[in-house]
C-alpha cells in the first residue's frame, strides 16, 4: 500500500473566536487539574524513593524507581490509539482515577504494616502502564479545549505548571515524610491527584468537524496504529519535526542529567554548586514558558525553534569548559531559556500541525522518543565520560543536539512553519 503525502497545515476546526487562554476559565480549570496532578506525581516519586531506600538496598531502590519506564515505553504507542479512540478527557480522567486509587491503597498499606518492596514495585508498574495512556491523552487534550491560535500560549502555561510542580512537589513530599513517613507522603500524593478529577470533569470539550473525528467502527486498534504511523511519515512538517525532537533529546538528556552530576564532581563544585546550576536551568526554562504564555505566539516558529536548538547546543558544549560555578550558572540559565523555548515551540507546532483525530498517536510517537530512547543514552554518557572526560562527551552530545536544529533549517516546510494567528 502506498502512502499519500499529507499537507502540512491541519484542517481548520469549526469554532468561534477563542478567548485568550490565560483568561479562559475552561483552560484554567484544565491547568489547575494538570498542576495538581503533576505536584502529586512529584510527591509520589519522592515517597516512592524514600520507601524503597528504607525497604531495600540501593540497587533494589534503583530498580523500583526505574521499573515504571518499561511498560511506559512499550505501551505508549497503544496509549496514543486509546486517546484518539475514546477521547483525551475520558482517558486522562480515568488515568488520574486509577493513579489516585493505587497511591491511596499503597498509603493505607503503609499505615497498616511494613509491606516491603513488592507493593512498591507493583505500584510503579501500574504507574508505568497508566502513564502510557495518560501522556498521549494529556498531549491531545489542549487542542480540544481552546482554539488553535491559543495552543502556543497553552504550551507556555503547561511549562509553568511543570516548573511549579517541580519546585513545590519535592518540599511537600519531604515535609510529609518528615511528619508521618512514607505513608503520609503517599496519602498526600493521592489526594493531590484526586483534586484533578473533578476539575477535569468540569472542563468543556470543543466539538470537532466530522472529518476530524476518529471513527473506530470496523477498524482494529492495530489498523489505527498503522494509520497513525503512516500519517506521521507522510506529513511534511510532523515527520521531520519528530526527528528533530529525537536528535535534540538524545543530545540533551545525558549531559543535563548524569553528565552534570559527573561534571560537578570533577570540578569540585559540590552538591550546592550543582544545585545552583540546576536551579539556573529551571529558571531559564520557566522564563521561556512565561514568555510564550504572555506573548501567545512567536513569528517564524520553525526558524526560531531551529535557532534555539542550535544556540542551546552551543551552550551545552560551553558548560563543560566554564571555569567556575558562577559561570556555569550563567551558561545553565541560557541552556534552560533556549531549551525551554525550543521545546515549547516544537510542542506547539505538533499541536497546531496535527489533525486532532491523530493527535494522541502523534504525541505518543514524540513521547517515546523523549521518554523511551533519550534516557537510554544516560548510561552511555556516564561510561563515555569515564573514558574520555567531560569536554569531549559534552561536545559530541551538543553536536547530536545541534543536528536537530540543522535538520529543522534544512527542511523547507518545517523551517517555514508558523503558529496560527
Amino acid at each position: 500500500m502506498t502512502s499519500t503525502v499529507i499537507p502540512s497545515p491541519a484542517p481548520a476546526v469549526a469554532e468561534g473566536p477563542a478567548r485568550p487562554a490565560h483568561r479562559d476559565g475552561n483552560v484554567l480549570r484544565w491547568l489547575g487539574a494538570y498542576a495538581s496532578s503533576m505536584i502529586g506525581d512529584n510527591v509520589y516519586y519522592l515517597a516512592l524513593s524514600w520507601a524503597a531506600v528504607q525497604a531495600g538496598s540501593p540497587a533494589q531502590a534503583g530498580f523500583v524507581m526505574a521499573v515504571s519506564a518499561v511498560p511506559r515505553a512499550l505501551l505508549m504507542l497503544g496509549g496514543g490509539v486509546v486517546a484518539d479512540r475514546f477521547g483525551p478527557r475520558k482517558v486522562v480522567i480515568g488515568s488520574d482515577a486509577v493513579r489516585c486509587a493505587a497511591v491511596l491503597a499503597l498509603a493505607a498499606l503503609f499505615f497498616a504494616t511494613r509491606p516491603g518492596l513488592w507493593p512498591l514495585v507493583l505500584t510503579a508498574v501500574v504507574f508505568g502502564v497508566v502513564d502510557a495512556v495518560f501522556m498521549p491523552a494529556v498531549g491531545a487534550l489542549p487542542a480540544r479545549i481552546t482554539g488553535r491560535d491559543q495552543l502556543a500560549r497553552v504550551q507556555g502555561m503547561r511549562g509553568l505548571a511543570i516548573r511549579s510542580a517541580n519546585v513545590l512537589g519535592a518540599p511537600l513530599g519531604g515535609l510529609a515524610v518528615a511528619l508521618g513517613g512514607a505513608a503520609t507522603a503517599f496519602a498526600l500524593a493521592g489526594l493531590l491527584i484526586a483534586v484533578s478529577v473533578p476539575l477535569l470533569v468540569s472542563v468543556r470539550m470543543r466539538s470537532l468537524s466530522p472529518d476530524e473525528t476518529a471513527d473506530p467502527t470496523g477498524r482494529t486498534a492495530w489498523h489505527d496504529l498503522c494509520d497513525g504511523l503512516r500519517y506521521i511519515r507522510g506529513h511534511r512538517v510532523l515527520a521531520p519535526l519528530i526527528a528533530a525532537i529525537a536528535l535534540g533529546d538524545l543530545g540533551f538528556v545525558g549531559p543535563l542529567n548524569v553528565g552534570l552530576t559527573l561534571l560537578a564532581d570533577r570540578r569540585g563544585w559540590g552538591a550546592s554548586g550543582m544545585g545552583w546550576v540546576i536551579a539556573a536551568f529551571g529558571t531559564g526554562a520557566g522564563a521561556a514558558a512565561l514568555l510564550l504564555t504572555l506573548r501567545g505566539r512567536l513569528p517564524r516558529a520553525g526558524t526560531v525553534a531551529a535557532a534555539a536548538i542550535l544556540g542551546g547546543s552551543a551552550a551545552i558544549c560551553a558548560l563543560a569548559f566554564v571555569p567556575s560555578v558562577a559561570a556555569a550558572v550563567g551558561v545553565a540559565l541560557v541552556v534552560g531559556l533556549l531549551a525551554g523555548l525550543s521545546g515549547a515551540l516544537c510542542a506547539a507546532l505538533i499541536q497546531t500541525q496535527a489533525d486532532p483525530a491523530y493527535l494522541g498517536r502523534v504525541t505518543a510517537v514524540a513521547g517515546i522518543v523523549s521518554l523511551g530512547l533519550a534516557p537510554l543514552g544516560m548510561p552511555v554518557v556516564a561510561a563515555a565520560i569515564g573514558w574520555w572526560g567531560t569536554g569531549p562527551v559534552f561536545t559530541a552530545s551538543a553536536a547530536v543536539c545541534g543536528l536537530g536544529g540543522v535538520l529543522t533549517l534544512c527542511v523547507r516546510d518545517l523551517r517555514r512553519a508558523e503558529l496560527p494567528r
